[in-house]
């Protein structure tokens, strides 16, 4: 690569981190409003070529990668440096800074989108395959991406010193995330399947057990 083109990827790489302040919270509002529009946007823009993948919005990962990145900035603003990089029993070992601990959380909450695409397959009996997993995890990464802001800010709010409310305040978003996830994956699981909402619930009620279970053993390897 000579230097000039050195400075090309350069160019190019910098107008892709500038844009992601706009196209962000333009991606987050609308998995917020329109959270099974982005799903299926999420899916159908995958069937384009790569460089036409996304125009208007972030990818979905990159959605979920910087939500998580934006959740640990609020966090080191108002509480301070985590526990987990200075704790070194166990796989906390391996976190020694701010960009593992980055990974590690992403690793947990993929965990979401992975096993909701994972479920929705094997009630369609469609053989699980890096292609076929790929859309529904793609398209679940939209919705995990709030979920997990809204934890981290519940989360933060009950950590915080002083009043009592703050805490008390934090169970509730904490609560309120949990109650607009799984009502989320009840519709969704309900028109996928083209089931019952009732059906849908008891799917979405057991599937998400699976994901907390799996985020708790993860968890626990970290204490």
């Amino acid at each position: 690569m000579n230097f000039m083109q050195f400075l090309k990827s350069l160019d190019d790489l910098l107008y892709e981190i500038i844009t992601w302040l706009v196209f962000y919270p333009v991606t987050l509002w609308r998995t917020i409003r329109q959270p099974f529009t982005m799903m299926a946007y999420a899916d159908s823009e995958l069937e384009d070529a790569p460089e036409q993948q996304y125009p208007d919005v972030l990818s979905p990962p990159l959605f979920l990668l910087l939500t998580l990145l934006l959740s640990h900035t609020i966090e080191l603003a108002l509480v301070g440096q985590s526990e987990l990089v200075a704790e070194k029993r166990g796989l906390a070992g391996l976190i020694s800074d701010d960009t593992s601990l980055l990974l590690v959380r992403l690793l947990f909450f993929a965990v979401f989108p992975l096993i909701m695409a994972v479920a929705l397959l094997r009630r369609r009996r469609q053989k699980l395959t890096r292609d076929s997993l790929k859309p529904l995890f793609y398209a679940q990464c939209y919705p995990a991406g709030v979920f997990a802001l809204v934890l981290g800010i519940g989360s933060l709010a009950t950590q915080m010193p002083g009043n009592p409310l703050f805490r008390v305040a934090g169970l509730w978003i904490l609560l309120a995330a949990f109650l607009w996830y799984g009502t989320l994956q009840s519709f969704w699981f309900a028109r996928a399947l083209n089931i019952s909402k009732l059906r849908g619930f008891g799917i979405a009620t057991v599937t998400m057990l699976e994901s907390a279970l799996v985020f708790v053993l993860l968890a626990a390897l970290l204490a």
